[in-house]
């Protein structure tokens, strides 16, 4: 979907600032949203990224990487139906009103090891079907101008432009949002390699390009 998450390639938002030794969480809070994440395997109506996608714009733009998180698996588990709005603004009045009562606490170590265990194993995607990809590496494409309602990884400012095909990469499952009920089928993945002038310009720097990783469906001949 379009919407103020879709940044890439946009102007007026300053560089992009690298922390040096960024530690993995920077307040123990976001651990914390990290492991509801993992722990809780609840299916999500139309996905974690799109409950962050349809956020209020200025929340969007004023609240952090974890806070984002935090949010859409809230507003995840109030829609698949384990937790009600109700039961939480209880919760949140109770620690607000009552701040020294106790966090419930619980050991499982047995569940602690298996969900270690589960995020240090490496598993590829790629899909083993026998599809054949429409597109040679060296052909040139053009990103197709969609706009879908849901969500999508196919950046705004690349639609419509043009590329080469640089890396084929295989057949994976397509990560779009898709209508309640259906299956989105897996696609061959590909990189393409875009000019930045073709991109933004004039105004691009000089001899910079930019790969994207896009599926099938993103792409048409040029």
């Amino acid at each position: 979907m379009n919407g103020i998450h879709d940044m890439g390639g946009m102007h007026g938002f300053g560089p992009v600032v690298r922390e040096e030794n960024e530690p993995v969480f920077h307040y123990d809070w976001e651990g914390r949203v990290f492991a509801m994440q993992v722990a809780t395997p609840v299916p999500i109506p139309g996905g974690s990224r799109n409950n962050i996608e349809h956020m209020d714009p200025a929340e969007y733009l004023t609240t952090s990487y974890y806070e984002k998180w935090l949010h859409s698996r809230i507003k995840g588990l109030i829609d698949a139906g384990v937790l009600t709005a109700a039961e939480l603004e209880a919760r949140i009045a109770l620690y607000r009103d009552h701040p020294e009562t106790p966090v419930p606490h619980r050991e499982d170590q047995d569940r602690v090891q298996r969900i270690r265990a589960q995020l240090r194993r490496v598993e590829s995607p790629r899909r083993d079907v026998p599809l054949q990809p429409r597109f040679a590496i060296g052909a040139t494409v053009r990103a197709c101008n969609l706009h879908p309602p849901g969500h999508t990884r196919l950046p705004r400012y690349v639609r419509g432009k043009c590329g080469v095909v640089e890396r084929y990469y295989g057949i994976y499952d397509f990560q779009d949002a898709v209508p309640p009920g259906t299956e989105a089928p897996p696609q061959p993945l590909y990189a393409v390699r875009f000019d930045a002038r073709e991109l933004w310009g004039a105004s691009a720097e000089a001899h910079s390009v930019v790969c994207i990783d896009m599926w099938e469906s993103y792409l048409e001949p040029a």
